[in-house]
C-alpha cells in the first residue's frame, strides 16, 4: 500500500513477524525489525571480542541516538536522558520535583498504572493527588479546568489513553498549564512513533517514554525529556559517577550536571541504545506519513467492523486520533481473544474490548486475513 510518496510495503521484509502472524498489537510490546536485532547482536559481538575497547565509540552512538530523539521531540540534546522505561522516567520527575506540603498533582483516571503509581507514592511526602475522571477516555481543557485545585503544581497525563485510543489535545492543555503556571508532564509512549510530537509547541516540561511500543525498539530502554527551563525544579533522586560535570575524572568533585544528563547516574544500556538507534533511524525516514498510513488502515477496519454490526470506537477528530482502534466482540471477549490468537492474529483485550493497533508495515492483506477469521467464527 502506498500512502503519499512512501511505499510502505517495502518495509514488510524487515519484520519477520509477518511470516507467521498478523500483528495488530503495537500498543503493547512490538516486534523489532531485523535492523534492531542486528544492531544489538553486532554490539555484543564487538563487546565479546574487544570488551570495552570501543567505549568512546559507544558514547558517540549515544549522542547520535539522542540527536534523533531530539528531532523527534523538537528538543535539545542535553534535555534528553536515557532511562529504563516510561515508569522510570515518570518516577524521576515525581520523586525529584521540589514539592511543598499541600501541593496538588492532577492525575487523570482511568489510566495505565505507570502514570498513577509514581504520583500515589508522593502522598507520604504530603503531596495531594487530585484524580480527574476521563469521560469515556476523553480528556480536555474543560474537564481539567472544572477539576482545578488552587494548589495544583503539576498536571500529568498520558498523551494517548491506552484503553480507548483517545489522543489528548496537548497543544490546548499545554497552553492551559502555561497560563495557570502549572508544570506539564506527559507519558508519551502510546503516541511517539505515530503522532508527531513537539515539546516546545505543546509547552511540555517533562516527557517520558519507553521504546518498545510504536517506536519498535528494544525493551528495557527509554528516555526522559526535561525542559531546560524546568531543570532547576528537579532534584535528582538517584545520582552516580555519571551525574557530575567531570564524569571521567574519578577524584571526588561533586558538581552535578545542570541539564537532563544528570539523570543518567551510571553505565548505560548500550546494547538497548544501539537497538533504539536502529529503530529510530527507520521511524525517522517515514514519520511524516506514518499517521496517515495507520489512519487509512483504521478507516478500512472501522467500516468493515461496522458493516458486521460490531460496536466499534474511533475518534473522528484528527487531533484526537491515535494508533488504537477498539471494538466489542460478540459473546465472551476472552473466548474471542483466544480464538484470534489460535489463528495467529495478535491483538490486546482491554476492558472487555478488542484493541487493534496496526503500524506502518501492516497492509490490506493483513486486514483481509483478520476479517476472514472473524467471518469464519460469526458468519
Amino acid at each position: 500500500m502506498k500512502t503519499g510518496k512512501i511505499n510502505f510495503d517495502k518495509y514488510r521484509k524487515l519484520f519477520p513477524i509477518n511470516n507467521k502472524y498478523v500483528f495488530f498489537n503495537h500498543a503493547a510490546i512490538s516486534p523489532v525489525s531485523i535492523n534492531v536485532s542486528k544492531a544489538v547482536s553486532d554490539f555484543y559481538t564487538k563487546n565479546s571480542n574487544h570488551a570495552s575497547s570501543h567505549y568512546f565509540e559507544w558514547i558517540d552512538k549515544v549522542k547520535d541516538t539522542k540527536k534523533i530523539i531530539s528531532k523527534l521531540l523538537n528538543a535539545c540534546y542535553k534535555e534528553i536522558a536515557f532511562t529504563q522505561n516510561t515508569s522510570h522516567g515518570l518516577s524521576i520527575i515525581a520523586s525529584g520535583f521540589l514539592w511543598k506540603p499541600g501541593d496538588v498533582v492532577m492525575v487523570p483516571v482511568p489510566d495505565f498504572p505507570s502514570n498513577i503509581y509514581p504520583w500515589m507514592h508522593l502522598e507520604a511526602k504530603g503531596v495531594n493527588i487530585k484524580y480527574v475522571n476521563r469521560i469515556k477516555g476523553r480528556l480536555n481543557v474543560d474537564i481539567l479546568e472544572k477539576a482545578l485545585h488552587p494548589k495544583t503544581r503539576m498536571i500529568t497525563l498520558s498523551s494517548v489513553d491506552y484503553a480507548t485510543g483517545y489522543m489528548a489535545d496537548l497543544y490546548s492543555i499545554g497552553n492551559f498549564c502555561k497560563e495557570k503556571g502549572i508544570f506539564f508532564c506527559v507519558d508519551a509512549i502510546q503516541s511517539l512513533g505515530v503522532i508527531p510530537m513537539d515539546v516546545k509547541k505543546f509547552n511540555i516540561d517533562f516527557l517520558s517514554a519507553g521504546s518498545h511500543k510504536w517506536l519498535m525498539g528494544p525493551m528495557g530502554v527509554g528516555f526522559l525529556y526535561v525542559a531546560n527551563k524546568s531543570i532547576n525544579m528537579i532534584r535528582p533522586p538517584i545520582v552516580g559517577w555519571k551525574s557530575v560535570e567531570d564524569e571521567e575524572n574519578f577524584t571526588i568533585d561533586f558538581k552535578l550536571k545542570r541539564n537532563a544528563l544528570v539523570f543518567e547516574p551510571g553505565t548505560l544500556n548500550f546494547s538497548g541504545i544501539f537497538g533504539l538507534y536502529a529503530a529510530l533511524k527507520l521511524i525517522d525516514e517515514i514519520i511524516p506519513e506514518i499517521s496517515e498510513k495507520i489512519f487509512s488502515l483504521q478507516n478500512i477496519l472501522f467500516d468493515e467492523l461496522k458493516n458486521r454490526k460490531f460496536e466499534t470506537n474511533i475518534y473522528k477528530k484528527q487531533k484526537n486520533r491515535s494508533g488504537i482502534l477498539t471494538f466489542t466482540p460478540k459473546g465472551n471477549p476472552e473466548d474471542f481473544f483466544s480464538y484470534l490468537l489460535q489463528n495467529n492474529i495478535i491483538v490486546s483485550l482491554r476492558n472487555g474490548k478488542i484493541r487493534i493497533a496496526p503500524h506502518f508495515y501492516n497492509n490490506e492483506k493483513d486486514i483481509n486475513i483478520f476479517l476472514k477469521t472473524i467471518d469464519k467464527r460469526y458468519f
